[in-house]
Parts: C-alpha cells; sequence; structure tokens
C-alpha cells in the first residue's frame, strides 16, 4: 500500500512517515502542492494524506489534482483551522474524511480505511460557531477581509482581531 504525506510542517510530516512506514505503507512525502504533484508523477499512492493550509497553494487544490487522477486515492484532508466550510468544500471535492490536528496516525488510518470517529458528545461552544462563522464568510469572499467585514456589519480590523486567535475549544 503506497500513500502520499503532503503537509508543511516537516516535524509532523516525518512522524506521520515513521507511524505509517512501521505499519507497512510505502510512505511517499510532499511539502507543497507543487512537490505532491511532482511525487504523483514517480508513483501513484492508493492514499492520501493532505494539510488545508500550506504556503505555495491549498490543500484543496492538492485534492482536486488527486480526485482527477484516472485511479483516484482515498484522501483525508488535516488542518490545524478547521471550519464547517472547509470541512463540506474538502468533502465536496472528493476527500472521504476531514481531521482536525492534532490528529494521530491510528485516526488517519480509520479515516483512510472509512471508519467512523467516535460521536462527539460535546456541543460546540458559541465562541466555536462564531469562530467557524467568520471563517466561512471570509472564504465566500475569496479571502477578502475587507468585503467579509462589510457583509458581517463590522470592522475589518475587528475581524481581523477575531480571525488570529486560534480556534476557540469545543
Amino acid at each position: 500500500m503506497r500513500i502520499l504525506i503532503v503537509d508543511d510542517d516537516e516535524p509532523f510530516r516525518l512522524a506521520l512517515r515513521n507511524a505509517f512506514v512501521r505499519r507497512g505503507y510505502e510512505v511517499s512525502l510532499a511539502g507543497s502542492p507543487a512537490e505532491a504533484e511532482t511525487s504523483l508523477r514517480e508513483a501513484m499512492p492508493q492514499y492520501a494524506v493532505v494539510d488545508l493550509r500550506m504556503p505555495g497553494g491549498s490543500g484543496l487544490d492538492v485534492v482536486r489534482v488527486l480526485r482527477a487522477l484516472p485511479k483516484a486515492p482515498q484522501v483525508v484532508v488535516l488542518t490545524g483551522y478547521g471550519t464547517i466550510g472547509t470541512a463540506v468544500e474538502a468533502i465536496r471535492l472528493g476527500a472521504i474524511n476531514y481531521l482536525t490536528k492534532p490528529a494521530d496516525a491510528d485516526e488517519i488510518e480509520a479515516a483512510l480505511q472509512g471508519k467512523r470517529p467516535p460521536p462527539m458528545d460535546d456541543v460546540p461552544s458559541l465562541d466555536r460557531q462564531e469562530w467557524e462563522y467568520l471563517n466561512r464568510i471570509l472564504a465566500d469572499c475569496s479571502g477578502n477581509i475587507s468585503e467579509a467585514a462589510r457583509r458581517l456589519k463590522m470592522h475589518r480590523r475587528t475581524l481581523q482581531r477575531k480571525l488570529q486567535k486560534h480556534p476557540p475549544k469545543i
């Protein structure tokens, strides 16, 4: 079994590689969307783990490329900045699952094999829901802070401050 890991965080990428090698996978690594495309020319994976936010492009672009292949791999998208909007977009593009970091190799392997994660008993906090909503509106505005602030009827700087915070715990 071959797996492609696309993540700009090198220590995380190497840790995942080691974990999947121990599980018997052949692993290809890429630190950017461009490196991922180069890696695909060398060998076609059956599985792929793709980070959402990377310099030089979005993980969603990598998902599009992977799903367009003749034998498309099973794709799981990882992100440290999970929102409902990006999760929906990743699934719409063909990812089979969407996990937030930190995700370990067991969770990722279960997601790649189509196993469902245990149900969440916690209801998201209002702060978390607000943070996800702001990110969804920003994504709808193609990352344009000024336009998103206009739609939200708030000052641009206020929106920037709210978006710079780490996502609230669930």
